[in-house]
């Protein structure tokens, strides 16, 4: 099921800006680096043409989805964590296949829009190792020699990192080796924040993780990859093209809709268009993405 007040103001179709909520002392703040645009049919191959036909408003002229590309900026007492860290000051287009073009570049930016400056993130937290996440992770400070990064901990769950040779196949040899000094590995139920625990669910990747935040009585599950795109809420059984165990990745994501429909529940899904916050609503046409502040 469509939420119409997201399809009514076009915000399916845009990537995100900067948006922050509140749980308790806490507050979580999407930074937006960039953008992504993807071919609908190749990146979800079980779905069809009838069903975009259906749902222009997730598409752009040229017929391709929208989504964000960024990071989390989780904010404590005065502490910072930073989950995922944009594609980096990069483009990258494809003539085929899922990818139409990324690009990023804006993280460092808005992170100084609010106020922080990367020496602030005591810790970098990753959903998984694909070059969407890692960005600015393996790029020099502008005008300097190390990693933006480099003096925080670059947290990994331990199936992803002893996994990263499957990564390293796949083209990631040069972002693995950037991290490699800097990693810390973590385990399923780890506190790695004040309120942030990571949990395991591999699927997309072998070792990916999602990060849950609680406070104020509510929680939020930034899930990373488990879910490309709000249409797939509808859609749990629809895995991606980049994901890597399509049916693990799709019994988990039953799951986790589910999850998300229960009371003082977020999900924060960090490809999503300008939707990144919100919680599933179920009603008698199945469950749907409701956006946070729509």
């Amino acid at each position: 099921m469509l939420d119409v007040t997201a399809a009514q103001d076009g915000r399916l179709n845009r990537p995100a800006g900067i948006r922050s909520i509140r749980l308790g002392d806490t507050t979580v703040t999407y930074l937006p680096d960039g953008d992504v645009r993807l071919r609908p049919l190749q990146l979800l191959p079980d779905s069809t043409a009838e069903v975009w036909a259906a749902h222009p408003e997730y598409l752009d002229a040229a017929g391709r989805l929208v989504g964000s590309v960024g990071g989390l900026l989780v904010e404590h007492g005065g502490r910072a964590l930073l989950i995922d860290t944009g594609f980096g000051p990069q483009t990258l287009a494809a003539p085929d296949g899922p990818l139409d073009v990324i690009h990023g570049g804006a993280l460092l930016h808005n992170l100084a829009e609010l106020g922080r400056v990367p020496q602030d993130i005591e810790a970098v937290a990753f959903t998984h190792l694909h070059s969407d996440h890692l960005g600015w992770a393996c790029h020099v400070v502008p005008g300097g020699d190390r990693p933006v990064f480099a003096h925080a901990d670059h947290l990994v769950s331990g199936p992803e990192w002893e996994g990263r040779d499957l990564l390293e196949a796949q083209g990631a040899a040069e972002q693995v080796a950037a991290l490699a000094p800097h990693v810390r590995t973590i385990g399923d139920g780890q506190e790695v924040f004040p309120g942030v625990r990571a949990r395991i669910t591999p699927g997309h990747t072998p070792g990916h993780a999602e990060y849950v935040i609680t406070g104020g009585g509510r929680r939020l599950i930034a899930f990373g990859d488990a879910v490309h795109s709000p249409i797939q809420i509808d859609h749990p059984e629809w895995s991606a093209a980049f994901d890597h165990d399509l049916a693990r990745t799709a019994e988990h994501r039953r799951r986790l809709v589910a999850e998300l429909a229960e009371p003082d529940t977020i999900g924060f899904g960090v490809h999503f268009a300008d939707v990144v916050f919100g919680h599933v609503r179920q009603d008698g046409d199945g469950p749907a993405w409701k956006p946070l502040d729509a």
